[in-house]
Formats: C-alpha cells, structure tokens, sequence
C-alpha cells in the first residue's frame, strides 16, 4: 500500500496523493514546468535548488532513467510532484526507476494528484512556498510550512556552486594547444550540457566557484568567460555582481539565465520577481537582430527591469509570451547574455548558435 501524502499551499491550499521517492517531508518554492520530455534533466538542474516542481505533463517516468542524462552531480529540487508515474518504464537505454531514483537521492515525491489544478493557483496567485508531508499531521506541517524562510531570502548559489576549480572532462587549463580556446565557466549553479557543448566546439573547459576573485580569474589568463546558470533572487547576490564588474571589457562575458541577470546587475540594472516565471521547452523568443522567433528552453523566476539598462546596452531578445528581457549586448564592449537556456538539455536545440556567436566574439577579441 502506497503511503498518503500531502502537497500544502502557502494560501491553504491541501491537495492529497500518494507518496513515491523517499518517504519524508520537503519544503520549497513550489514552480511548475510545461515541457512534455526531459524529467531527469529537470530532477538534476541546480536552478531548481529549493523548488518543489510540479510537471504538466501528465505522465512522469515512462522512459525511466539514465545517469548519462544527468546536468548535474545530483537532483537538485527540493521535491516532485506529478499527475501519474511510470512503475515499468520502457526504453533500451533505462537503468532504474524514476520511484528508485527519488528514493536514492533522499528526494520526495508525491503522485495521483490534480497537477492542472496546482499550476492553475499557481498562475492565479503567483508562486509560492509549500511543503510536501508524510507521515505529519496536517497542522505539524502546517506550522513547519509558516516557519519557512521565503525563497527569496535564501542564497541559492553557496549551495549549489562547486567548492574547487574542476577542468571539465579532464581537459588541462593550457595554452600549448593554440586550436583551443581557454574558456572558464562561473559555476553560479551550471549545467553539464554547457560544458559538453563548449567542449564539443573545440574549447579547453575549466569551472570555478562562484565566488573566485576577479584577480584570481584575469591571473588564469582566459579568452572567455562563461556566467553560467543557477537558482535564486539575483538581487542577493552582490559580492558576485561586484566580481562581474570588474571583469566587464578585460574579456569576453556571456551570460545565460542567472548569468543574464548578474551581468545585467554588474553594469548597473535591476531585476525583479516574476509572478509565475518561465519554465519549460516551448517559450518564444525573438531575437531582435535577425527578427526569427526561436522556441526555446527556459527556467527562471526573475527578469530584468529594461528601464534600469543603461544606454551603452541594447536588448537582444525578447519573449513573445510578456514582452520581458531575454538578452542583451553591450554595444562597444565584448559582453552579451541570454535569458533562456541555449544548451537546453532537454530541448528544444534550436539556440545553440548563441554559442557560436560567443565564440566568435572571443575570437575576435584575441
């Protein structure tokens, strides 16, 4: 017999299912995601650290589960909750569970629950905490939940953020191999298909704590920095911002999601809170040079205040479902940024060329 479970709203909201994962309680911001594929690379992307997240799609963990799809060492949320999961997944590549993954990374999940209701009071109300209970009496849980610190009011990225200097895929920090460009990623909370593809296009790969000093980074001599990723309000994090600054015109930036918004931060804009965020694998986007409209992956719950740019910085992308930032350039100095996710993971892939435009921004700098 399965054990009951509970998902409570900040707002009163209770919803009732069954437990599945690990059997124990778990508080966070509760989001939800509308892609229809990708579930593990949801399970493992940092910038869900803290974040109960509820998938629209109906039914979780057909094709169960392999680590080779894994963006990072772990799963990362903070708990899952899903319409129905797959016992008996189906596919050549399978090696476990998604019931046995959950439960082996000590992360709870609850099923056989109203998950269109949940996203509903979501975008009617904006997000949330809540809390997932096993086991608890609904008052216990209810007085953990009022005890909770907003998500807001914690940093993410000391969490998540890798503690030592890692070359991805063993690659050495060098400058023997002139073919290759030294790219150094800031791990704000990064995801491993950034490495991968940065690899793939012919790039030495070294990724550094979040809060390495400018002089340390500038002392590695790199031709490119990567503003990688993360979770959390970038409003608290200005020790990082302040480093950002610094680098700004001494050499190539480019910044994705997290990233986006600390460099938007470094040359003097603000971010604010959206009401619901954009999480998913079909968000709109166009970008403003060439006037395409791309389909794009996307996890994040700030944006950019366009107000607050400065007037040496132009916006390079737009969504086309609210009109918010989606990127932006510097218009004399070697620094751009994307909002979206352009390594997907899942996908769509349609935005790995803002890869190649970085790199052939750091070359033309060298």
């Amino acid at each position: 017999m399965k054990e009951i479970a509970y998902l409570l709203l900040e707002d009163g909201s209770i919803f009732k299912g069954k437990s599945f994962g690990k059997s124990t309680h778990a508080l966070g911001e509760v989001v939800f995601n509308t892609s229809m594929t990708g579930y593990q690379e949801m399970l493992t992307d940092p910038s869900y650290a803290g974040q109960i997240v509820v998938p629209t799609y109906p039914i979780i963990g057909n094709y169960g589960i392999n680590n080779i799809y894994n963006e990072s060492m772990k799963a990362q949320v903070s708990g899952f909750v899903v319409r129905q999961y797959t016992e008996e997944p189906s596919h050549y590549d399978s090696e476990t569970t998604i019931n046995d993954f959950l439960r082996n990374q000590n992360v709870p999940g609850i099923y056989d629950v109203d998950t269109r209701a949940i996203t509903k009071r979501i975008r009617n109300t904006g997000v949330m905490k809540g809390i997932i209970t096993i086991g608890n009496s609904l008052d216990q849980a209810k007085k953990m939940l009022d005890a909770a610190d907003n998500y807001d009011q914690i940093n993410f990225v000391d969490k998540v953020t890798t503690s030592n200097i890692y070359h991805w895929d063993n690659l050495s920090y060098t400058k023997k191999d002139t073919n290759r460009l030294n790219i150094l990623v800031t791990d704000f909370g990064v995801k491993y298909n950034i490495l991968r593809l940065l690899k793939h296009k012919n790039c030495n790969v070294t990724v550094l704590p979040a809060k390495t000093n400018a002089d340390e980074i500038l002392s590695m001599n790199p031709d490119g920095i990567m503003l990688s990723p993360g979770p959390g309000d970038p409003e608290l994090l200005n020790h990082i911002t302040g480093i950002v600054k610094k680098l700004i015109g001494r050499v190539p930036l480019m910044g994705i999601c997290l990233g986006n918004q600390v460099l938007a931060k470094a040359l003097g804009a603000k971010t604010y809170k959206l009401k619901f965020g954009h999480r998913g694998g079909n968000h709109p986007v166009k970008d403003i040079q060439t006037g395409k409209v791309y389909i794009t992956a996307q996890n994040h719950g700030y944006s950019i205040d366009p107000s607050t740019l400065p007037s040496d910085v132009s916006i390079s992308h737009i969504s086309m479902n609210d009109g918010t930032v989606e990127g932006l350039q510097h218009n004399s100095l070697p620094a751009m940024s994307i909002q979206y996710h352009s390594e997907a993971s899942p996908g769509p892939h349609d935005n790995e060329y803002i890869f190649d435009q970085f790199i052939e921004m750091v070359k033309e700098f060298k």
